[in-house]
């Protein structure tokens, strides 16, 4: 990357298979001693690529403008559900068992008055991953707070296009994000890979602004884990559930504990013993690159195996659509951590 930014040297079929092929996982990250930002490097040089049409086509570009057409982004998630059910998706399109129809979005609790905090609700999460949001929404209420819901004034934060390298889309989305969730409160995010994304706006706006934005951001286990004295007590059986860290949680956030924090509070936790390897979903990688994808996804697999060959344990807790999705299209039963929280609270909405 250094060598074609200052020295010239020719961004040929060798590097740019290179810079398409990365899942931009950033595992290397925490294991770097010199701490090379790996991810904003990517970033920068997959920007400059798609500056030049070198990556990232046209045809590309047009599904990532859906995203924040919540609309009509809805109605081709539903579309792709019946496909699903009629078996005319194509291979590549690998993911989880999509909603059909997905129910009523959260209600705010907070009337007229400030909200205690606010609830991004974002784009595919909200797409196929709506239940999510109404059980996060429960266990706020639940630790006393009340709560507004972005919506789709804030309907896409823009992570996938910076991953994608389209620098200018996704500053105007994060620009959007932001107008949409005014006030100084804290906004809790039950995505990973958006929580990272939204975390980082202040380096991708550079604004002051958004640096003070991008502080209020919280993965919704960060918040929970810090009132775990204020959620229900759980009753009756624990059951066994192993964990799944997404790489944006894990390597990025640095919040993984927290989503052990809350989840011990109902469940006994069984490890992978992978030292947290990617599943392969990257947000857009699973659909880009798909043999690439699965091939990771087999090493999580076999992973996830001998877990449940350890403990009898059949469900996996993830914090991610991307990679719930991806793992759900190899047939293991995923849930959102919080949805298995709810349900052991026998107030399970799906």
């Amino acid at each position: 990357m250094r060598a074609v930014e200052w020295r010239g040297a020719a961004a040929d079929d060798g590097f740019l298979h290179f810079v398409d092929t990365c899942v931009q996982c950033r595992g290397c990250e925490p294991a770097c001693p010199s701490g090379v930002p790996f991810g904003h490097l990517m970033e920068q040089t997959k920007a400059a690529l798609a500056q030049r049409r070198a990556i990232t086509p046209r045809w590309q570009r047009a599904a990532f403008a859906v995203l924040p057409r919540h609309r009509m982004l809805l109605m081709g998630s539903s579309l792709l559900a019946v496909a699903q059910r009629l078996r005319l998706l194509p291979k590549r399109v690998a993911v989880g068992r999509l909603p059909v129809r997905r129910g009523r979005v959260p209600a705010s609790t907070a009337g007229t008055a400030a909200p205690d905090v606010w609830l991004f609700t974002g784009c595919v999460m909200d797409a196929w991953m709506r239940p999510t949001h109404r059980n996060t929404a429960r266990l706020i209420d639940a630790a006393g707070a009340t709560f507004a819901v972005s919506g789709g004034a804030a309907g896409c934060c823009g992570a996938l296009h910076a991953h994608a390298g389209l620098h200018e889309a996704a500053q105007a989305l994060a620009t959007r994000t932001m107008a949409a969730m005014p006030g100084d409160v804290p906004v809790l995010v039950n995505s990973a890979g958006c929580g990272a994304a939204m975390k980082d706006y202040g380096r991708l706006v550079g604004t002051a602004e958004a640096h003070a934005f991008a502080a209020r951001v919280r993965d919704i286990h960060e918040w929970l884990a810090e009132r775990i004295g204020d959620l229900p007590v759980p009753s009756g059986a624990r059951p066994i559930v192993i964990v799944q860290d997404p790489c944006h949680l894990r390597h990025v956030q640095r919040a993984q504990e927290s989503v052990r924090t809350v989840l011990r509070r109902y469940v006994d936790i069984v490890e992978l013993d992978d030292e947290g390897l990617c599943c392969g979903a990257g947000g857009a990688y699973s659909a880009l690159q798909p043999e690439l994808a699965a091939e990771i996804r087999d090493r999580k697999v076999a992973s996830i195996a001998r877990a449940t060959a350890r403990s009898g344990a059949t469900v996996v807790a993830s914090a991610n659509p991307g990679c719930a999705g991806h793992l759900g299209a190899a047939g293991l039963d995923v849930r959102h951590p919080v949805d298995i929280i709810v349900e052991t609270l026998n107030g399970v909405d799906r």
